[in-house]
């Protein structure tokens, strides 16, 4: 696995990879509430083929998915960690995520904590910081650019393999 550096972003080809791959998401700071950003990422990401796995210590279930109150407590695998919380909040998930073994640590946009994505990094995960898991699968899987954003991919082809 490729440890990105704390300060670097990451490339189109990476996120592609990273989205390809990565089919179980633990969403950090998931609201249970339609109109929050995190709902909308997760239901979109449910809809496309991903397993989505809510933790906040606030909710039983959120998207009909049993909620947990930490990373620690949830069972099985867990491909990606995606943070919806405030930059200082993050070291801990960040060394949550080491510890259940998660490939990637994904802070959402507005998100950057360079030390959390430094210890990640240091123990083998990727980082991706101030991005949107929904905005980037739908810019890079297709999507967007239907409806008329500009998502700085040209192609005459449609993607050789979707992640769902």
């Amino acid at each position: 696995m490729r440890a990105t550096s704390a300060s670097c972003g990451a490339d189109d080809a990476q996120l592609r990879r990273i989205l390809g791959e990565c089919k179980v998401l633990a969403v950090v700071g998931l609201s249970a509430q339609w109109h929050r950003p995190s709902y909308f990422a997760a239901k979109y990401m449910m809809e496309h083929g991903y397993r989505v796995i809510p933790v906040n210590p606030q909710y039983q279930e959120v998207l009909g998915q049993k909620c947990y109150r930490s990373l620690l407590e949830i069972p099985g695998k867990v491909d990606l960690v995606d943070v919806f919380r405030k930059a200082e909040d993050v070291m801990p998930i960040a060394e949550d995520a080491v510890a259940i073994g998660a490939r990637v640590l994904w802070q959402q946009l507005g998100v950057r904590n360079e030390a959390a994505a430094a210890r990640a990094g240091a123990a083998g995960l990727e980082n991706v910081m101030d991005r949107c898991v929904k905005i980037e699968h739908a810019r890079l899987f297709g999507g967007l650019n239907w409806v008329g954003v500009n998502t700085g991919v040209i192609s005459a082809r449609r993607p050789r393999s979707l992640p769902y």
